[in-house]
């Protein structure tokens, strides 16, 4: 089975110090009448279920990086031993020492000479409650398809005492629209893809793709006065070359509480969330000494249905939004973002499908620029065009159980780049709203403290909140 283009960049993109591997940190809290070999049991009986496609699949030539014929073939002496391993904390094991080992985890290449996915099960956390972290060669499946996959692999039901691990689970095949929708590197990767495409979408397409670049990169007048354009970005620390090792933290919050602060103020609940990590990343890099004067500037890939369109579908697009920085007020960092992404999302909503991806590909081309900076030490002269990649995955709506134990949380472990140390990904799920902080850890020693921040800038939102209401 031929890689897709797409699929090729990520094989390409593999070096020393850039990994193309996403992952996802599931706790779990098993059922009181667990018994003590419970873990054992599960990975026994994983072991007898038969591994399917795509996971039993490696790349034909792994040693040809750069060929542009690679494929996929079964791999016919799978070693589950060597992909489903196990680990422990040191009991009772706290959030911060999970941290640390999915850190480490996450800073090792996966073996393209094999499968590239690994699980590992991870026992000694507090309570008696253990963690899955699955990690996957983005090559091997997008994000999409991995956020079916764990729909797919747990069930609504606690009782259930059948429930088959993710690799006996087939992956639906990926929609031409939707695959990579939910990850913020395919959706660069296809934007920048999809730039010629205007051309052949007609006079149309061409007039909207102008229309927009104009109101965004030249005459920011009237309602788009509040969009960023691709030279809007300050020279920042997340800017930098980044090492081979990286750090993880997490956060998790009741959605009902960033509900409440959306229908105060009239945002989304997407606003508010780049509210409070505006607001901790303004805590974080003063604490390092490195903030910007002016307010850093998040990638958000965002699906937008095209002007008219009736049916399903999505339009992937992608926006830059003012992380709000450079504003003490949590409220009106708040408005000030809400404005930004409100105009950003009008303007796509106004285009047909082909200028959108055109669209994007053009706002995100001179990236180029800050990743060469990186790789070489020399800054460009002018700004960047952003500083972080701020994404939002919408996550299973109801509580998950596997065999019985309870997911607690999804918390999404993603890709950091040259030109961008820091990746932040948003997932819901059940009643909570999940954050998962990813970046170098040369770059962005302590990245729990900007998880921390993070929740005490959604404090002082909500306590600026009742003492100006929205």
């Amino acid at each position: 089975m031929r890689l897709s283009p797409q699929d090729l960049l990520f094989i390409y993109g593999e070096t020393s110090s850039s990994k193309m591997h996403v992952a996802g940190l599931l706790p779990f809290t098993p059922p009181a009448d667990a018994p003590r070999d419970y873990l054992r049991r599960m990975i026994d009986e994983a072991r007898r279920q038969e591994v399917v496609a795509p996971w039993n699949r490696k790349l034909a030539h792994p040693r040809l990086q750069f060929s542009p014929l690679h494929s996929w073939v079964e791999d016919v002496d799978f070693d589950f031993d060597y992909h489903v391993r196990r680990s422990a904390l040191a009991s009772p094991g706290d959030e911060r020492e999970l941290g640390i080992l999915v850190s480490r985890l996450h800073s090792n290449h996966l073996d393209l000479t094999r499968p590239p996915w690994e699980l590992h099960v991870i026992e000694g956390l507090e309570g008696g409650r253990f963690a899955l972290y699955m990690k996957i060669h983005h090559a091997l499946v997008d994000g999409y398809s991995a956020m079916r996959m764990l729909g797919r692999s747990l069930s609504k039901d606690r009782d259930s005492t059948d429930d088959r691990m993710f690799f006996n689970v087939p992956v639906p095949s990926r929609p031409p629209r939707e695959a990579g929708t939910s990850n913020p590197l395919t959706a660069t990767l296809r934007a920048l893809g999809g730039l010629g495409s205007t051309v052949t979408g007609g006079v149309s397409s061409a007039l909207d793709l102008t229309n927009a670049l104009v109101k965004t990169q030249i005459r920011r007048d009237g309602e788009y006065a509040h969009i960023a354009g691709s030279a809007s970005a300050p020279h920042s620390i997340l800017n930098a070359r980044i090492s081979r090792n990286r750090r993880f933290a997490t956060q998790q919050y009741e959605f009902d509480r960033l509900k409440a602060l959306s229908s105060q103020h009239g945002a989304t609940i997407n606003d508010v969330a780049l509210t409070i990590i505006g607001g901790g990343l303004r805590t974080f890099l003063a604490d390092m000494d490195e903030l910007p004067e002016r307010s850093l500037v998040a990638f958000l890939p965002v699906n937008v249905r095209p002007k008219g369109d009736e049916g399903g579908g999505n339009a992937v697009g992608a926006i830059l939004a003012p992380m709000g920085t450079d504003i003490a007020d949590p409220v009106e960092r708040l408005q000030t973002i809400t404005a930004a992404t409100r105009a950003a999302k009008a303007q796509l909503q106004t285009m047909s499908p082909t200028a959108i991806i055109a669209y994007s590909a053009a706002l995100l081309a001179p990236a180029g620029g800050q990743i060469a900076g990186a790789l070489t030490g020399v800054a460009p002269p002018w700004p960047y065009t952003f500083n972080l990649c701020v994404s939002n995955v919408p996550g299973p709506p109801e509580p998950l159980y596997f065999n019985g134990s309870r997911l607690e949380a999804t918390y999404p472990v993603s890709i950091p780049i040259h030109g961008m140390a820091l990746n932040i990904t948003l997932q819901s799920y059940a009643d909570t709203i999940n954050l998962g902080f990813v970046g170098c850890r040369d770059r962005l020693p302590s990245l729990q403290r900007l998880a921390v921040y993070t929740g005490e800038a959604l404090a002082d939102l909500e306590k600026a909140s009742v003492d100006q209401p929205g």
